[in-house]
């Protein structure tokens, strides 16, 4: 059976040092928060959890594609609410 220690380990090589990440994407999240008067919460739990996708990029490894899936995945879900439907 796998640990959490053996876990954080893995996850450390993947997403960087913890508190690393965790001041990027506080100070990320900083300038949506400064600036989110016109999004709705969908839209700001997007560019939150992107952010979260950025910051493991940044402190982490930039070559884990699942950071990068997911980013798009968030912003698909976003898009997908905001794109005018055709049959409108």
């Amino acid at each position: 059976m796998t640990t959490t220690r053996e876990i954080l380990a893995e996850r450390q090589l993947r997403h960087g040092d913890f508190r690393l990440q965790a001041c990027i994407v506080q100070a990320l999240k900083t300038v949506i928060q400064d600036h989110n008067y016109r999004l709705n919460d969908p839209q700001r739990e997007s560019l939150d959890m992107i952010m979260g996708k950025v910051s493991r990029i940044l402190a982490g490894d930039p070559n884990f594609h699942d950071h990068w899936d997911d980013i798009a995945g968030y912003a698909v879900l976003v898009a997908d609410m905001v794109r005018p439907h055709a049959d409108s």
